[in-house]
């Protein structure tokens, strides 16, 4: 029974390893606005950053961690500057967004959730806080699946690697 048990478990965390690999289909077919406000799914922007390590930052304008957190966030952009740096805003609207692009000088590629917190890219990652960081390696598998704070040790060291 004890090994049964050893056995569950090992099998539960090899699971939960597998589910962070790669987005699911849901999330890939989910749907954003690039600054142009064109319609692009999540496949066709990480199709974008092909071969390049991703840093995807779900963040709004309304967020107080996340805003507070920009100088964490410009910090690790001068420190690994071959990253692309993709930002899914959850903003209200499409003002607030592009204001808030301009107002901080966010440095990255853009794109606003139109369904944000109900989207299935929500869902699918299990969104239940922001700013959200999620590390996309140049293989295209997700080496961090989340962090809250920019300065998040786990997040530099899927950077480094």
């Amino acid at each position: 029974m004890k090994y049964l048990v050893i056995i569950l478990v090992c099998f539960s965390v090899g699971i939960g390893t597998l589910k962070a690999q790669q987005f699911s289909e849901k999330a890939l077919n989910d749907t954003f606005l690039n600054e142009d406000e064109t319609v692009i799914s999540l496949s066709e922007v990480l199709e974008t950053y092909k071969g390049k390590t991703i840093l995807i930052d779900i963040w709004a304008t309304w967020c107080r961690d996340c805003i507070v957190g920009l100088p964490k966030l410009e910090a690790l952009q001068q420190n690994f500057p071959d990253v692309a740096y993709v930002f899914i805003s959850f903003d209200r609207s499409v003002e607030n967004w592009k204001m808030g692009i301009e107002k901080y000088n966010l440095n990255g590629h853009h794109y606003f959730s139109k369904n944000g917190w109900k989207s299935n890219f929500a869902a699918a990652i299990d969104l239940d806080w922001i700013p959200r960081y999620i590390v996309v390696n140049s293989s295209g598998e997700i080496s961090l699946y989340k962090a809250i704070k920019a300065d998040d040790p786990k997040l530099i060291k899927a950077l480094q690697e």
